[in-house]
């Protein structure tokens, strides 16, 4: 009993000191920024584009200037007064996807970028950096946040896109909180998405470590309309008006089916309560897309929908890397360099092992491992070459893993133990 009531003590008094730091900074509202990210492979900049704010903030109140993975870029906001760091967070971008293409040695191009970040009480400064897949900083900008400055947008008046929740574990402030959201769905066709969102949340919920956390989650499905069914499709010529203007054919990859969109997508979801999101397009058309801290956009009507779905929040939440590879080389080829650690958990140059999942495992095992069990479920950890789109050079954890290809029926214990860490990261206090 003594020992239950120390644990609760120090539970309550974490959660408390964790309450009266946030409190101590920031209002219980979101500041959306808005950025515009520019450039080619030689130059970048970023460029402020909009301030906007809505009630509430739904995101982590714990951890606040702590970070559960590097990304391929960072947003902080700073205290004018003490000049200490208030809030950090991780992400990644469709820019820098773009910028180690083909296309990008040949033209410079914009890309839209948003962050939710807590709604300061103070003036702040907030610094975002632009990182290469070498770690290495590529551009950043710092500018003043004043919450008093009138150009801030005020969006708690604008309508509330209909919603309608899937799960509801607990508040706002106690739960992680997605939306899954409707695309190249027409009104008509709302029950339609309804039955898509239902198969998606339950197909997450599914996997571990989600089952296991599944009371950490709140998920509610937002019904944006679209004035045409399905989305577009430009290899064929096709090109839908859709609620978020998603396409295929990005960086002329077939399958590659994303949004540039971004700060509409944000626009349409102001007064839900949301820090993740799931895009669900209207389509049998196989294909999909997963970034960090960004989105996850994939087909919901493709036989191999249920597994491409969880695979690409894989990527969006988890900060998961893709472990399957290619025998040619594709637009991927140029996304990770050999002789520099990617930050991503569940791949590894062997630069620094270390940081990944070596005490995980088993002291017998070879370095690199070669796969004596070719079955489809084997899930033993080693360290297998192939990954990251790589052939030579980069390594995974397990033969077969969600994160690889669409016959695994789960994420290997090495995406698994990323996933729970990003869970507990933002609802437990470290």
């Amino acid at each position: 009993m003594r020992h239950f009531i120390l644990t609760l003590i120090c539970a309550v008094t974490a959660t408390m000191v964790s309450a009266q730091n946030f409190s101590e900074h920031f209002a219980n509202r979101t500041l959306r920024i808005d950025y515009i990210f520019a450039g080619n492979a030689d130059s970048q900049i970023v460029a402020l584009d909009e301030l906007a704010s809505s009630e509430g903030w739904a995101g982590r109140r714990i951890n606040l200037d702590k970070v559960p993975v590097r990304g391929n870029g960072e947003v902080k906001m700073i205290d004018s007064q003490s000049g200490k760091i208030i809030y950090r967070t991780t992400f990644s971008s469709l820019f820098q996807e773009w910028l180690v293409t083909e296309e990008a040695t040949q033209v410079t191009k914009s890309f839209e970028a948003s962050f939710l970040v807590p709604f300061p009480k103070q003036e702040a400064f907030v610094e975002i950096t632009l990182l290469s897949n070498e770690g290495k900083k590529q551009t950043s900008l710092r500018h003043k946040i004043d919450p008093q400055d009138k150009l801030i947008r005020n969006m708690d008046s604008r309508p509330v896109a209909p919603h309608e929740y899937l799960m509801k574990s607990g508040t706002a402030e106690e739960c992680i909180d997605i939306a899954i959201v409707a695309e190249g769905y027409t009104s008509e066709e709302m029950d339609i998405f309804m039955r898509d969102a239902r198969t998606a949340c339950e197909e997450i919920f599914r996997y571990e470590p989600f089952a296991s956390h599944k009371q950490r989650f709140n998920v509610v499905a937002v019904k944006l309309a679209s004035k045409q069914s399905d989305v577009s499709v430009p290899q064929e010529d096709v090109w839908r008006q859709t609620a978020l203007n998603s396409n295929f054919h990005t960086f002329y990859s077939p399958r590659y089916l994303t949004t540039n969109s971004v700060h509409l997508i944000h626009d349409s979801l102001a007064g839900v309560d949301y820090e993740h999101l799931i895009i669900l397009a209207n389509t049998d058309t196989y294909g999909g897309g997963g970034i960090y801290n960004s989105y996850t956009l994939t087909t919901a009507h493709n036989p191999q929908f249920k597994p491409v779905v969880v695979h690409e929040f894989g990527h969006s939440f988890g900060a998961l890397a893709d472990e399957y590879f290619y025998e040619q080389a594709d637009h991927t080829e140029n996304t990770y360099k050999l002789g520099y650690e990617p930050w991503e958990q569940n791949i590894t140059t062997l630069v620094d092992f270390e940081s990944k999942w070596k005490d995980m495992l088993d002291k017998r095992t070879k370095i690199p491992t070669e796969p004596t069990d070719k079955r489809k479920e084997n899930y033993t950890i080693g360290v297998y070459e192939g990954g990251g789109y790589m052939t030579k050079g980069m390594y995974r954890p397990a033969v077969v893993c969600r994160m690889r290809d669409n016959v695994a029926t789960q994420f290997c214990p090495v995406c698994q133990r990323a996933i729970e860490r990003i869970i507990l990261y933002n609802t437990e206090q470290e």
